[in-house]
């Protein structure tokens, strides 16, 4: 992977979050977890480029950004998304999901990502905010959560961008 300027990209930032999947991924060494993922998105934040990420507190991978200082989004090519349903559907207490899915993971900026990927975004955890009923300003969004199974949004500097 070769590290660029987070300004030399040309994503669309709506697309690679709503239409791609990706994978989020915090811990390092033999500690960590991965987990495919859907919302997030990017900007400005606190004066630095930034990325936002929201996970359920039920997911094991809540564990491992609540723990670390660091977390990584690694972006994939179409024809990885068996991979990443596979990572979606599975869970990381119950063996390697990363093995199973034929992905391999790697250490870098303190984090975990992945070698298949065609974009990697390293993060420096600057923010967790939890949603609740009572942060809820749109009721209609209520429908996300039947059962109370709310979701944690974590915001990170944007520390390092890769591409293969």
């Amino acid at each position: 992977m070769q590290k660029v300027d987070y300004s030399q990209l040309e994503l669309n930032p709506f697309l690679v979050f709503s239409e791609d999947t990706f994978l989020l991924s915090a811990g390092e060494n033999d500690d960590w977890n991965t987990m495919t993922a859907g919302w997030g998105g990017f900007g400005s934040v606190f004066g630095v480029p930034a990325a936002y990420v929201f996970v359920r507190k039920s997911r094991y991978t809540h564990s491992f950004i609540e723990r670390y200082p660091m977390f990584s989004l690694s972006f994939f090519p179409n024809e990885m998304k068996i991979a990443l349903d596979y990572c979606g559907t599975h869970s990381g207490r119950e063996g390697n999901k990363a093995a199973e899915a034929g992905i391999t993971p790697f250490a870098i900026d303190g984090t975990v990502a992945f070698e298949e990927a065609n974009l990697i975004m390293t993060c420096r955890k600057m923010l967790s905010v939890p949603i609740t009923e009572e942060t809820m300003i749109d009721a209609s969004l209520l429908k996300f959560y039947p059962h109370g199974d709310w979701h944690q949004m974590f915001i990170g500097a944007i520390e390092g961008v890769y591409i293969p």
